[in-house]
């Protein structure tokens, strides 16, 4: 059976942060929780998320001052997410549709916590690529 996005995230404490917090203290918050991304929350709901990719692209390529750039500059603004009740590999579908790593969990607008890709394993990475390359094969034979 499947697991749901609910058991990969019930010891999770979901790491968020304000509109207004600084790229830099939000780096610091990151490597401190050892998170990937951070969901950005305004009045308990989730508006947005950072990841270390924004920081790369959006702050140091583009030659912005992360001690003064704030994330409402820089997120992503109302990202994909997906409910706790959901299976996982439904996560994994969004992730490799949408070319991202991270999907936030919201439960009545609310940030509930974050699966990644990296929470994949085992049987149901097993099927999924399998399932990824039987799709390329279809549309293979279909063009």
């Amino acid at each position: 059976m499947p697991r749901t996005i609910r058991t990969i995230i019930e010891d999770q404490i979901p790491l968020t942060a304000p509109a207004n917090m600084t790229v830099a203290e939000t780096a610091r918050l990151m490597k401190k929780s050892q998170f990937g991304a951070v969901m950005v929350v305004e009045d308990g709901k989730l508006v947005g998320i950072f990841t270390e990719r924004d920081a790369l692209f959006n702050v140091i390529a583009a030659g912005r001052d992360p001690q003064i750039i704030q994330l409402a500059a820089v997120m992503t603004r109302n990202p994909q997410t997906i409910r706790p009740d959901k299976p996982f590999v439904d996560a994994l579908h969004l992730m490799h549709a949408g070319g991202f790593r991270h999907v936030p969990v919201v439960e009545d607008g609310r940030p509930v916590g974050m699966v990644s890709a990296r929470d994949a394993f085992g049987q149901e990475l097993e099927n999924f690529i399998y399932e990824l390359l039987r799709q390329e094969q279809i549309d293979d034979i279909v063009s």
